[in-house]
């Protein structure tokens, strides 16, 4: 039997499978990690991992897998939020079932026609499609951080209203949280989760700070903590913290929009200028050309 027929039998027979098992490991089945689940924890040096409950990922990843490195992707879910059917578990056993699946396309496309530049790309295509776990969890925690960002001094605003009314604090985030969306209203809830559980309130903000990576929260988080320590009204603290990130809000807004005329540049430079000289100068040459000869 031909080597090329062999080789579809057996992409015939993998692609699917792989397609299969990877949908089933990312997307179906899982379930987003309660509080008690497997939490960052902050320490005097950082943050660390504590035992997630129930299966861990020990018999895939942590056996193989640099424990710094491990870490850092842990430190990525957490960042997102925990989302369904993304664990450690589910992402070092996708990790090398990307590659052989894109390994095997990449063959049937080399095989077609085995150049170099072919082979090259298809190794990079490989090596790719082995990072693609990390790039997605990734590019989720970081959008999810910009969306807590951006609602943070809204978020303040609300609670500094609701504590000049006469609320308490607890009360004051929990009447946000409720009437907010998105992620930052998500954590406040969990936050007063962790506290109606038994927690501190300087534990639950602490391991809310641990949640997120906004130096501007986790600010607001320790200006907290040591208010409820020394006795300092919350109120004067909220209006100034509500104030500082709206400045740097606008001060955030204004950097990109300087940023914007650096990175026209490169564009204009390199795709719009020659295109503009060639429409303008070739019925100059050709004019020339054609007077000379």
């Amino acid at each position: 039997m031909p080597a090329d027929t062999i080789i579809a039998m057996a992409a015939a027979i993998a692609i699917p499978t792989a397609i299969a098992v990877l949908v089933g490991l990312l997307f179906v089945g899982g379930r987003a990690a309660s509080p008690a689940g497997g939490d960052m924890v902050v320490t005097q040096r950082g943050f660390s991992m504590s035992r997630p409950a129930g299966r861990t990922a020990r018999p895939v990843a942590r056996s193989f897998v640099p424990k710094g490195y491990l870490g850092w992707v842990e430190r990525q879910i957490v960042l997102a939020g925990r989302p369904p059917g993304w664990s450690l578990d589910r992402i070092f056993i996708a990790k090398p079932l990307l590659m052989a699946l894109f390994g095997v396309i990449a063959a049937l496309w080399v095989i077609g026609d085995p150049t170099p530049v072919r082979v090259g790309l298809g190794v990079i295509v490989i090596v790719l499609a082995f990072f693609v776990p990390e790039l997605l969890i990734r590019g989720r925690a970081k959008e999810r951080q910009e969306q807590i960002q951006l609602a943070l001094p809204d978020t303040l605003d609300q609670m500094t209203i609701s504590v000049e009314a006469g609320l308490g604090f607890e009360s004051a985030m929990a009447k946000a949280a409720t009437n907010g969306t998105g992620p930052l209203a998500d954590e406040l809830v969990r936050t007063l989760q962790d506290m109606s559980i038994g927690r501190s309130r300087s534990d639950a903000y602490e391991s809310l700070s641990g949640r997120v990576s906004s130096i501007d929260l986790r600010r607001f988080t320790r200006a907290v903590v040591q208010a409820d320590r020394y006795g300092i009204a919350v109120a004067d603290i909220l209006r100034v913290q509500a104030g500082e990130m709206r400045l740097k809000r606008r001060q955030r807004a204004e950097e990109k929009a300087m940023a914007v005329p650096v990175k026209v540049i490169f564009p204009l430079v390199f795709c719009i200028l020659p295109v503009l000289f060639i429409v303008l100068l070739t019925p100059a040459v050709l004019n020339a050309l054609e007077a000379f000869s």
